[in-house]
């Protein structure tokens, strides 16, 4: 889903969507956001990151329905989760947006949205859980990967950033993909301060597959973006736990 940058492919990673504004977003689209209990809203507000999800998918004659997992992390290390619906109601209408605290009011939902069984052309299809399916590997795109790792190197700012060792391996990169790991800084960052944890994994020649972890963060002096880069996933999220700490 997800990420601060040169090309199209980094637009969203050079400014990504804070925890606050993401919450924005969809309660603007739901139609029943005004149901939500204060006080839910209110600890989003202050959450730290945040990630989205496709649950399931039900296609078909030009109707659809799709349900969403929103997940926020919230400062004391708890998570809080929003299912969101869509659907249009007839082919080629817009699609509505519904937003709910748990999965039963989704699934409750979701019934509402019986599809007709009187029209001879309408093929009712299976719903597709996509949490159920095993993790794909990954989807490594061909795309001038050694270039990507160099420039995600040059954006480090973080002393213990990858030597030139990792940089000569990477240059030798045939492959990439960039995903969004939820990260959990353990100690409270004071609102307003976003994080967003990135994996770039790289497939090199001989067949390795390596992994750079990229911290982007605004826990700094004038709250701008900066990058920080790590060989493991540890080490990228006791940084954003010192950092979130130090801000605090």
């Amino acid at each position: 889903m997800s990420v601060p940058y040169e090309t199209a492919e980094y637009e969203s990673a050079q400014s990504p969507e804070s925890p606050e504004e993401h919450l924005a977003r969809l309660l603007g689209r739901a139609l029943n956001s005004f149901e939500l209990p204060d006080e839910v809203i209110r600890e989003l507000d202050c959450a730290l990151a945040h990630d989205s999800s496709l649950h399931s998918a039900h296609h078909s004659a030009g109707l659809h329905r799709e349900t969403y997992r929103h997940t926020w992390l919230l400062a004391d290390g708890s998570a809080v989760t929003l299912w969101e619906l869509a659907h249009n109601t007839a082919p080629g209408e817009e699609a509505q947006h519904e937003v709910y605290l748990d999965e039963e009011e989704l699934h409750t939902a979701t019934t509402r949205l019986a599809l007709p069984y009187d029209t001879s052309d309408f093929e009712l299809p299976v719903l597709t859980e996509l949490g159920a399916v095993p993790e794909p590997r990954h989807a490594y795109v061909a795309d001038n990967s050694p270039d990507h790792a160099r420039r995600l190197l040059r954006r480090a700012e973080n002393p213990d950033r990858p030597g030139k060792e990792l940089a000569a391996l990477l240059a030798t990169a045939e492959g990439h993909e960039i995903t969004q790991a939820f990260g959990r800084p353990g100690r409270t960052a004071r609102a307003g301060v976003s994080f967003a944890l990135y994996e770039h994994a790289f497939l090199l020649r001989d067949g390795r597959e390596i992994s750079l972890w990229e911290v982007e963060h605004t826990a700094t002096p004038d709250g701008r973006h900066m990058c920080e880069v790590y060989t493991t996933p540890d080490a990228a999220r006791a940084a954003m736990e010192h950092r979130a700490a130090r801000h605090g």
